[in-house]
């Protein structure tokens, strides 16, 4: 897996944002640190780090994220609540778009996004949109998968790919194991009054 310095990272914008902050998952989580960038607009960057050697500067923004992420991580956020300012070409920005429109837990292929996007023969296009997202896991892109199922390339990599997705789906499962259990205590009660 190839590791990327903040710095250097291809998909971070020439100039750099007035804000900064590291994020460090909880010790369980094996997903490294992650580096939040801001201006005073929104979110503009956030990305898997192999290293936290960075200067902080946080502003109200960057600090939301980082509790947002929190809440994410113990498994308390489905979706998040932040206002971004990513720097894109209309067509990424409109794939960017429809990939927060993926529910959490959930998965959709290229070809999904490329017709949710209205452009249904420009499945490699919605790749590279996919792979030049500057805001991981605020705008999923982990949620995108193979047409035939299988992961397919992630820019923090495939190892954290499969964390994230099967962290989001056991919240799903247990989510739905208590509404299938609240539905049957109801249905019960309801039948058994009769």
């Amino acid at each position: 897996m190839k590791h990327f310095s903040p710095l250097d990272d291809p998909r971070l914008p020439a100039r750099h944002e007035d804000y900064v902050q590291i994020y460090h998952p909880p010790a369980s989580i094996p997903l490294g640190p992650i580096v939040i960038r801001a201006t005073d607009r929104g979110l503009t960057w956030l990305a898997f780090s192999a290293s936290s050697d960075i200067t902080e500067h946080p502003n109200a923004i960057t600090e939301r994220c980082a509790e947002q992420l929190e809440a994410y991580f113990r498994g308390e956020l489905t979706a998040f609540d932040l206002p971004l300012a990513p720097r894109g070409t209309e067509f990424q920005t409109r794939v960017w778009q429809a990939l927060q429109a993926i529910p959490f837990g959930h998965t959709r292929s290229y070809r999904d996004i490329a017709v949710a996007v209205d452009a249904p023969l420009a499945v490699r296009a919605v790749g590279a949109a996919n792979g030049r997202n500057p805001l991981s896991l605020i705008v999923p892109c982990h949620r995108v998968i193979g047409s035939n199922g299988k992961l397919t390339g992630y820019a923090g990599g495939v190892d954290r790919k499969r964390w994230l997705l099967e962290h989001e789906r056991a919240k799903v499962e247990t989510v739905s194991a208590r509404q299938d259990f609240t539905l049957s205590a109801t249905w019960g009660a309801t039948w058994g009054a009769t």
